[in-house]
């Protein structure tokens, strides 16, 4: 069984950690660059394929849609084989859908090589909790949660800013060629990932890691019916509606507002930067006691900013992308301490209840762009699938009041 490190103290084996983070941190953050390169790339693509918003919205979903039936399949491997491999692998793939979505010349070419990233991304995204749970404890584990988060914001912001104003023309205007830039910067982080990873001292922590446990159906069912369980993937699919359907959509509906796709992809920068910070503090706020009220803080924001992003330019509509950038930044690490601290999860199946967790998620996560996609579709704008957002946000407030009323029972 591998030995935890301790939290403090000079020796490498206890410093190493945080270059392993780093490592985790740099794959995720090729994550959200790759999740976020075609959002300011939307109408080049729809126009030279000939794609409506509906079909626009199918494609961006269609990762999610992958994902859904790869997560439990990569939570179980990750347990078996350990994260060295695993998030190698998960750096090779998504290049792969970066490569294939360069080379694409029909509309069923440019889904098939979006639904690929969905194979890749549950290994890091499975295999990133189950490192910082295994690696950092108490308020060390809030903290490099919130860390590792701001990669995929950082990568989002990078490809939103960067795409249309430096990207593209360096490249000639081609989205082919921006493709092509990305899927190397995602395979080369999978390089540095395993030369981290491959350390002795990486190694020598990482210990009986591999192969130390064992799936079966019995582990699967204990996780899944605990009904404290079933409510946090529940809200999990909301939250990942929530920020699938604005981060692939937010560049196009800020150039409904009258914004050039410059403008649109600076503009729509602001909530990724603005999670930055709400992934760094906001975890660190919400210890237990007051959890679940934070949650519903982060809902109420998510809220208010669906109602405010149908303003025009102007100050409401900057405050209503502070507010989905902070809840953008914060629901989902909230929601993922939740679910890995608690008690009747054990420990060794941090990886299994990973995997459950984003198996959910994700159908919020191919629901989103789609509904944002059918819904302007059907009204020529996005008041629509703002409205959808306000409903989402209601719901969720409904699981959390509960999700609390449970744990108060729970707790006697």
């Amino acid at each position: 069984m591998t030995q935890a490190l301790s939290p403090s103290g000079p020796s490498k084996t206890a410093q190493v950690r945080w270059l392993i983070l780093f490592g985790v941190w740099l794959i995720y953050f090729c994550f959200g660059l790759t999740i976020a390169s075609m959002a300011p790339l939307v109408s080049p693509i729809s126009a030279e394929l000939g794609i409506s918003n509906g079909l626009m919205g199918a494609i961006l979903g269609a990762w999610p849609l992958t994902y859904i039936l790869a997560a439990i399949p990569c939570g179980i491997l990750l347990d078996r084989l350990g994260s060295r491999h695993m998030l190698l692998l998960a750096a090779l793939v998504m290049a792969a859908s970066g490569l294939a979505r360069s080379c694409a010349e029909t509309p069923m070419q440019l889904l098939l090589a979006v639904a690929l990233f969905g194979i890749g991304g549950p290994m890091i995204s499975v295999g990133a909790p189950k490192i910082i749970a295994r690696l950092f404890h108490g308020k060390t584990r809030a903290t490099a949660m919130g860390i590792y988060v701001t990669g995929p914001y950082l990568g989002g912001i990078l490809s939103l800013s960067l795409t249309n104003s430096v990207v593209m023309p360096m490249v000639g205007d081609d989205w082919r060629s921006v493709m092509l830039v990305y899927a190397v910067l995602v395979a080369l982080s999978g390089v540095v990932w395993f030369a981290i990873a491959s350390l002795p001292a990486a190694r020598k922590q990482s210990g009986g890691e591999e192969g130390s446990a064992k799936f079966n159906l019995s582990a699967f069912l204990e996780i899944v019916r605990l009904p404290e369980v079933q409510l946090i993937l529940a809200m999990s699919i909301g939250i990942f509606f929530i920020n699938h359907g604005l981060n692939n959509w937010l560049p196009e509906i800020l150039r409904g507002h009258g914004f050039s796709a410059v403008q649109a992809g600076y503009w729509a920068a602001i909530p990724s930067s603005v999670g930055i910070i709400g992934a760094l503090v906001i975890p660190r706020l919400a210890v237990p006691e007051r959890r679940l009220t934070v949650m519903a803080a982060l809902f109420v924001f998510s809220m208010a900013a669906s109602l405010l992003l149908q303003v025009s330019a102007g100050p409401l509509l900057v405050v209503g992308l502070i507010l989905q950038g902070m809840a953008r930044g914060a629901m989902m690490t909230v929601a993922i301490l939740l679910l890995m601290e608690t008690p009747r999860i054990p420990e060794e199946r941090l990886g299994l209840a990973g995997g459950l967790f984003f198996t959910f998620a994700e159908i919020g996560g191919v629901m989103g762009p789609i509904t944002f996609g059918v819904l302007s579709d059907l009204s020529g704008d996005f008041v629509l699938p703002l409205a959808a957002l306000t409903v989402v946000c209601a719901v969720l407030l409904t699981i959390l009041a509960r999700l609390r009323a449970l744990l108060r029972w729970m707790g006697g």
